[in-house]
């Protein structure tokens, strides 16, 4: 059958159609990636702290659990880099990593059960062959997906992309520290760890079968004609250089307190493991319901503006844990927590995709990983000898304060390193594309939670006056 002339320049060319619905076809494999995602971490990576104190973890063993895996990660990541350079086929090199991550569980579960000994050790391990899995994947797939998307609709995309894991995290959150607690007070306390690892691990192999039907149509587009880290950051702006300064120092001052949440939950506060996985959803649920608006505020405004206020909201959030030991207050600093954090994270990423060319992107995901890993590790560390160093009672002249542990101090501690660091470095880098400029009240309007109460309460007035 023959097309009218009249009508052929409204169709769009065969090849061209073909391609849009392969894009389509990957970004719908991105969702469904976080989604299998947010699975694994929701039922494994959140409760592998909690794995380690069941064979007595120390302060310091919990601080190598969240550093060292990171830093070995990074190093999976240049390795990736790298070797896409010669084997240019995305697709292979994240079922690979995926599928790896999925194996990853067993060794974390077997070796401490067979040798409890050294069973932190072990889990750190374990652990560190699984973010080595995860980090090997992260430059390919963000640039595997971020070839699909537009630069002003990169914020939307994450932001609903972060929103379905935040909604299946916080079901899996649920889901295992409920099944964890059944076991809690049981001889065999390991077995509901092993159950949930077990669903942990098989998310990513569902993950890993996903990917199969997905085609990489922009694999050889971007050609690096200057190979080499250090080339790439000669070659990048001033402002980048100062923003992956701040995220590292950012990092830093984050995980002095990152890793002893657990500990401080766990043993001072001797909250049961469900106890423990509510307060971990409370952080999820805050994510839940302002990540879109996050994205959207980044999208409109750009990710620097996006920074400069979850920046400037971050360092307050660990402070706060001196002021209580109640779950209801507990769980309603972290969901403060995870409205922020949403945020922050949300800047973190896409600001990196903003401010590097395509055929860069991988390596500056790799490039601000393995910074933000250094970070890490040197807050991580820091944030051991400090819970060795503080006190648990604060005495200022008549005035006397006796806290669960010194660990509050420890994030109180955090949180100003957190406050230097935004004021000192938020203002030394600028938006990396054309965004809409706005005056500050403006910008406060559109915030997540503070736009809809405050239409909420306006809106009768409003309504009283006509």
């Amino acid at each position: 059958m023959s097309l009218s002339p009249f009508a052929s320049s409204d169709i769009e060319p065969p090849g061209q159609s073909v391609q849009q619905d392969l894009s389509e076809l990957s970004r719908r494999y991105g969702l469904r990636d976080g989604a299998l995602q947010a699975i694994t971490q929701g039922s494994g990576e959140q409760y592998l702290s909690a794995f380690a104190l069941l064979f007595h973890a120390s302060a310091f063993q919990l601080s190598v659990l969240s550093a060292l895996p990171q830093l070995i990660g990074t190093g999976a990541q240049v390795a990736s880099v790298k070797l896409l350079r010669w084997f240019p086929d995305r697709k292979a090199l994240i079922r690979i990593g995926t599928i790896g991550q999925g194996l990853a569980w067993v060794p974390i579960v077997l070796f401490p059960l067979l040798f409890p000994e050294f069973g932190p050790w072990l889990i750190i391990a374990g652990t560190a062959l699984y973010f080595a899995c995860s980090q090997f994947t992260m430059p390919t797939w963000n640039s595997f997906i971020a070839d699909h998307l537009d630069q002003h609709e990169r914020g939307a995309y994450f932001a609903r992309r972060a929103t379905i894991m935040a909604s299946l995290s916080f079901v899996a959150l649920g889901m295992a520290g409920w099944l964890l607690n059944l076991w809690q007070h049981h001889p065999f306390a390991w077995i509901g760890f092993a159950l949930t690892f077990l669903v942990a691990g098989s998310a990513r192999f569902l993950s890993a079968m996903a990917l199969a039907k997905v085609e990489d149509v922009h694999h050889t587009l971007h050609r690096d004609g200057q190979p080499g880290f250090r080339n790439f950051l000669t070659r990048t702006s001033l402002s980048f250089r100062r923003f992956l300064f701040f995220s590292g120092l950012m990092h830093a001052a984050v995980l002095i307190a990152g890793p002893f949440f657990v500990l401080y939950m766990l043993r001072d506060l001797h909250l049961s493991y469900l106890g423990y996985g509510m307060w971990l959803a409370a952080g999820i649920l805050g994510q839940l319901v302002t990540l879109g608006t996050w994205g959207q505020f980044g999208d409109r405004f750009g990710n620097k503006a996006l920074l400069s206020f979850t920046g400037l909201m971050v360092p307050f959030l660990p402070m706060l844990y001196l002021a209580g030991t109640n779950l209801v207050f507990l769980l309603l600093v972290n969901f403060l927590g995870g409205v922020t954090w949403s945020g922050l994270a949300l800047g973190l990423q896409n600001y990196v995709f903003d401010a590097v060319r395509p055929e860069d992107r991988t390596k500056a995901v790799a490039t601000c990983s393995t910074i933000n890993a250094l970070g890490w590790c040197l807050g991580a560390f820091i944030g051991s000898w400090l819970v060795n160093a503080l006190p648990s009672r604060i005495d200022v002249g008549q005035f006397s304060l006796q806290l669960a542990s010194n660990l509050p101090l420890v994030f109180f501690v955090s949180g100003t390193l957190r406050l230097v660091v935004s004021t000192s470095l938020l203002r030394s880098f600028h938006e990396a594309r054309a965004v809409e400029h706005a005056p500050f009240t403006q910008l406060v309007w559109e915030l997540p939670l503070l736009k809809p109460i405050a239409q909420f309460l306006v809106s009768p007035l409003l309504r009283a006056s006509k």
